[in-house]
């Protein structure tokens, strides 16, 4: 392991997805000084965006929802990250917001359709953030 980047929505005060995913991760034995939260991943383009052109990521290994995985490796190669991905199912245990979820997948890859061409920027686009450069220089 080099370094994580978690990046989630944080729009909201009490809505904080790049904070829950590093306590996850600190709680099953990541270093602290491994993760790098992007505040600014409102969306899937947005972080895979976000990833190479503020945190300077040019090759990364995407873990999201199994249903999820195929949009998101494809739309980081398209924005040309080196890009593999390993889909999760834990949460599929909650039947309900799984399937409304996978459900979503569909209105998004029309969307991602309009990412990809457009070449829209990152909702934050923001200056060069060093965090993961950082990450692996102190080692």
């Amino acid at each position: 392991m080099k370094v994580l980047l978690v990046s989630g929505d944080n729009m909201h005060h009490d809505y904080d997805e790049p904070t829950a995913m590093r306590a996850w991760l600190m709680d099953h034995g990541v270093p602290d000084r491994r993760i790098v939260r992007d505040y600014a991943g409102f969306d899937t383009y947005d972080s895979c965006a976000r990833a190479k052109r503020i945190f300077g990521v040019s090759k990364v290994i995407v873990v999201t929802q199994s249903y999820h995985i195929a949009r998101a490796v494809m739309l980081c190669r398209r924005i040309g990250l080196d890009a593999t991905g390993v889909g999760d199912d834990s949460v599929s245990r909650f039947k309900g917001p799984w399937r409304s979820n996978a459900r979503r997948e569909y209105p998004a890859c029309v969307k991602v359709v309009y990412d990809v061409v457009s070449g829209r920027d990152p909702v934050y686009l923001g200056k060069h953030e060093t965090g993961v450069e950082d990450a692996l220089r102190d080692g």
